[in-house]
């Protein structure tokens, strides 16, 4: 399918979205919104694509978050039930999504960064969200996954200042999970996918999936309720569930069928 706002390229099992707005930093409106819902709707129906990179066109942006300049000029905020960019709402996706970012994440851009699994920084990079400098609140997500993701004290320490944070700082403060040369965004993520590749994607998702599930009970109730968590009902239940010991009984690697 051909899309405006995105690219959408296969690689195997994986999948890479750019956002493509570069002119304006890739910054989003209602129709990439939109648009980026089908996308990661596609991606997340795919029984053949097992993880995602979501990247931003030219190496000066990720993403820039909101466009305010069309929003402005009369055009009407909105976005599917996805959330910002097809993402920041989207809670049943149980395949990972890796974050490429190469340049500015501001605001919905850094949302849509830490709506993913993991984070791979370029050097370059940097993250904000400075909606309270122009009278806004970073209400797609920002304003309870940084908390969850570094802590109360450094998460108010951002969110209160709205101010820069470098990819090197965002690898201290725990939000980053690598840190690349310039330029090295994406490749750097596709070596982290090759890794996750090589694990059982019935385990990667019955993982993701416990893990998120379990982060909203307590610890006693999720470790008695995780058996019932539907992926992991598949995982136990999956041709993979008995390649993956056959394969390391009989020396050889594991030929995954994801399901």
């Amino acid at each position: 399918m051909a899309y405006e706002f995105a690219k959408v390229a296969r690689n195997g099992r994986l999948t890479i979205i750019t956002l493509n707005r570069p002119e304006v930093m890739n910054a989003l409106h209602s129709p990439a919104h939109f648009e980026l819902h089908r996308v990661f709707d596609e991606f997340a129906n795919d029984p053949e694509q097992w993880i995602a990179i979501v990247t931003g066109a030219g190496d000066k942006a990720f993403c820039a978050g909101n466009d305010l300049k069309w929003q402005a000029a009369g055009g009407k905020r909105g976005w599917d039930t996805s959330g910002f960019g097809g993402l920041t709402t989207r809670f049943d996706c149980d395949k990972p999504i890796i974050a490429a970012v190469n340049g500015v994440a501001m605001g919905g851009g850094f949302e849509i960064a830490l709506a993913c699994d993991l984070i791979i920084a370029a050097e370059n990079a940097t993250f904000a969200l400075p909606e309270p400098r122009v009278g806004l609140a970073a209400l797609a997500g920002g304003l309870h996954r940084l908390p969850r993701q570094i802590g109360l004290k450094r998460a108010m320490g951002m969110i209160l200042t709205g101010r820069h944070v470098p990819a090197r700082e965002g690898f201290e403060l725990g939000f980053v999970n690598d840190v690349v040369a310039p330029g090295q965004a994406l490749a750097g993520a596709e070596r982290w996918a090759n890794l996750i590749l090589q694990n059982g994607p019935m385990s990667i998702r019955a993982s993701k999936q416990a893990i998120h599930r379990g982060l909203g009970v307590s610890l006693e109730q999720a470790i008695a309720e995780q058996f019932d968590y539907p992926a992991v009902r598949a995982l136990a239940a999956s041709e993979d569930y008995i390649e993956g010991p056959k394969a390391f009984a009989e020396k050889r690697p594991p030929q995954w069928k994801g399901r």
